[in-house]
């Protein structure tokens, strides 16, 4: 144990060598002088700073520039990166440096790194033959998460925690004198406290007990905690939202356009509380129709640095559970005072425009207004008004969607892109337990309402990026979207020729043209989801960054987040960035800007991953009554150790695994999507159809695994 130790902190030794030789790039340095710099003066300690010089410059590391002088030679001895574990507890580093090749460090190296954590790891010269880059950290930068979610087992003398998180291979050791009140078998949250070089479990405490393992409200706070979220606003952020006054004074309406009297409404889900978006419309006398997008004037309530801000920044976003939403604003801003409430005088930020019969743009406007919402619609609502061409607003409502098909059309010939995969949606019961499921379905109101959101967002990214040309550039918060990775769609279009579509890859235009034609092509059919979901995997991901790029899969040479406030954090940013802007203010900082959009583009990807840990936790709880009973599916997705399932009547996905398929020895064939036997060479192919029996469910994994039924 002593030598293995040693041998670390000799890594260290090394490292803090390296940092100094790398700060005096233009010199070498003798033994003295490394440890001058390092404030060393005992003379043993020196003489071993001497020998891991000479050592080190034999291993390749340093190079003796003249005699008994050194310097770091070019080569990366030490890395930064991000740990990803694999299920035997070894990890492989990934690099910040994208340049930089992954890192493979075994179990016993990773001297309690854990997932996601960011690491320096040292690189161990390659050895004759070696395949692969190796190495060991050296020193935990910052770690990913210290709080972890899992079930509590406790004895007379000790307790632990079952760590529910599956790149968390140990279990957390609870002293009896921190359970904070935790019954065993009950779902809790636990704080690593320590974790002591050499031990083998991380020692913790419990700071939440999240209630009884299995119940609904239970497990949902378990996938908010898992990924983050807080289940609760901290009491100076409800003090400062309760302090908010709902009625609306004269200074609040000082430069503001006044809209009360022009005809407004809000067309939401049925079940929604959050109307952060209204349309007004006016028919002009010209013949023009004025079409107003106004959007909840939040940033006129949450004020920068104020303990509101400074949560919402946190949370960056709501977030839609199966059965909840949490907000990223207090219930009192996010359902009352900025929520565009029918009947009730409201303060909104605005893109209004001017629209000819067919809607081309004739004048555009940006500014703070006040409205009066005469209607709240559902989606449903609006569907059958515009369906039976009658009813509340129907004039409005039919000539909005009509405008509305014209800008669709003008943006799928620019070159947009349509992915219109299947979302599911669960009934629940009065305890939240699922007893159905349906497919939801995007109609005419829908997209009526996403085209002109998407044209407000538009318009304000083109209206600050034209307004920075020349000498001044204006920082701003955009949403980026890049082109796809040609390797990535050449794979998915090899796919998708097996399925009788063709992907045209000779320009940008010519890809979003196939792929339109396939989206449209295969609605409704079996691979829908399957070719949906591949298409989009092939496709970059959309970001915030204060960088002017384009949007790929909109098409569009600029665009942002103007028109969700009450949800999203970066569109509160482009709120006041848009509003100094048109007080003639100067351009804002942009690293800070950057920081944000980074943070607030993370905070999205986890709000989506608890999405779905929630989606996946109701499937479970579905086909927990459905054991041994068999459904028809589609191949969904093909790994090395098994194919994933989805059911075409319910859309919940299982596993069956490669080991219980009996007939033969099956093995992956990733550049093909499919898994092949090796003696009969019978194929699985992804979007394949297949019988399948549902073998057994684990709630606490989120685990459904299904049994191949052959015909």
């Amino acid at each position: 144990m002593a030598k293995k130790k040693s041998a670390h902190l000799e890594l260290v030794l090394i490292q803090l060598i390296s940092d100094v030789l790398q700060k005096n790039t233009k010199e070498a340095l003798n033994y003295k002088q490394v440890s001058a710099a390092l404030n060393i003066n005992d003379a043993a300690a020196r003489e071993t700073i001497s020998e891991l010089l000479k050592e080190q410059v034999k291993k390749g590391v340093f190079v003796e520039a003249e005699k008994g002088k050194y310097r770091l030679k070019d080569l990366k001895t030490f890395v930064l990166g991000k740990v990803d574990m694999t299920a035997d507890g070894s990890a492989f580093i990934i690099p910040d440096d994208e340049f930089e090749k992954d890192i493979y460090v075994s179990a016993r190296k990773l001297h309690n790194a854990l997932h996601g954590d960011k690491v320096k790891v040292y690189i161990y010269a390659k050895k004759s033959g070696g395949r692969k880059n190796e190495g060991e950290v050296v020193e935990i930068v910052q770690r990913n998460k210290m709080d972890f979610i899992g079930v509590i087992k406790i004895s007379e003398r000790f307790a632990f925690v079952n760590v529910d998180d599956r790149k968390m291979l140990q279990d957390i050791f609870i002293p009896l004198s921190d359970l904070g009140g935790a019954k065993d078998g009950q779902k809790v949250q636990v704080t690593i406290t320590d974790w002591p070089e050499g031990v083998k479990n991380p020692i913790g405490k419990i700071s939440n007990i999240l209630g009884e393992q299995g119940e609904n409200d239970t497990e949902m706070n378990a996938i908010l905690a898992q990924y983050g979220f807080p289940l609760s606003f901290p009491e100076e952020v409800e003090h400062e939202a309760n302090a908010i006054p709902e009625q609306i004074s004269d200074l609040d309406l000082k430069n503001r356009r006044d809209f009360r009297d022009t005809t407004t409404f809000t067309i939401d889900p049925a079940d929604a509380k959050d109307f952060d978006d209204a349309i007004s419309f006016k028919k002009l006398e010209n013949g023009n129709y004025e079409i107003g997008v106004h959007i909840a004037d939040v940033s006129h309530y949450v004020t920068p640095n104020s303990a509101l801000d400074k949560e919402a920044y946190s949370r960056a976003t709501s977030v839609y559970l199966v059965d909840r939403v949490i907000p990223m604003l207090p219930e009192r801003l996010s359902n009352g005072v900025c929520s565009l409430r029918p009947h009730e005088d409201k303060l909104c930020f605005a893109a209004v425009f001017e629209l000819d019969e067919k809607a081309n743009i004739i004048t555009e406007w940006f500014g703070r207004t006040v409205i009066h919402s005469n209607h709240r619609f559902s989606y449903e609502d609006a569907q059958e008004v515009i369906e039976n061409k009658a009813g509340d607003y129907a004039e409005e409502l039919l000539k909005l969607n009509e405008l509305a098909y014209i800008l669709r059309d003008k943006k799928f010939k620019n070159g947009a892109i349509s992915f219109e995969s299947t979302e599911v949606k669960f009934k629940l019961d009065a305890h939240g337990k699922p007893i159905g499921v349906y497919v939801k379905e995007r109609k005419d109101a829908h997209k009526l309402i996403e085209d002109f959101m998407l044209l407000a967002n538009k318009k304000v990214a083109e209206f600050v990026a034209k307004k920075g040309k020349g000498k001044q550039k204006y920082t701003f918060v955009y949403r980026s979207h890049d082109s796809p990775n040609l390797e990535n769609l050449g794979n998915f279009a090899l796919f998708a020729a097996r399925f009788g579509y063709k992907i045209n890859m000779k320009s940008d235009k010519d890809i979003a043209k196939s792929l339109n034609f396939l989206m449209e092509d295969v609605e409704g059919k079996k691979e829908q989801n399957v070719l949906t979901q591949l298409a989009i995997r092939s496709m970059a991901k959309a970001v915030y960054t204060t960088k002017k790029t384009s949007h790929y899969g909109l098409a569009f040479d600029h665009y942002t987040h103007f028109t969700s406030p009450i949800r999203r954090y970066p569109d509160v940013m482009v709120h006041r960035l848009l509003a100094a802007y048109l007080n003639k203010e100067k351009s804002a900082n942009e690293e800070e800007y950057e920081i944000a959009s980074t943070h607030s583009s993370a905070m999205e990807k986890r709000a989506a991953d608890a999405e779905r840990a929630s989606i996946k936790y109701k499937q479970v709880e579905y086909l927990e009554e459905n054991v041994g009973n068999i459904f028809m599916g589609i191949i969904s997705g093909v790994t090395e150790w098994g194919m994933y399932v989805e059911l075409t009547d319910n859309k919940c996905e299982g596993m069956i695994r490669l080991r219980d398929i009996a007939d033969d020895f099956y093995v992956l064939d990733e550049k093909n999507y499919c898994i092949v036997g090796q003696r009969k060479h019978k194929k699985y192919q992804l979007g394949d159809e297949v019988k399948v029996k549902v073998k057994k469910v684990d709630l606490s994994k989120r685990q459904i695994d299904f049994s191949l039924i052959q015909d």
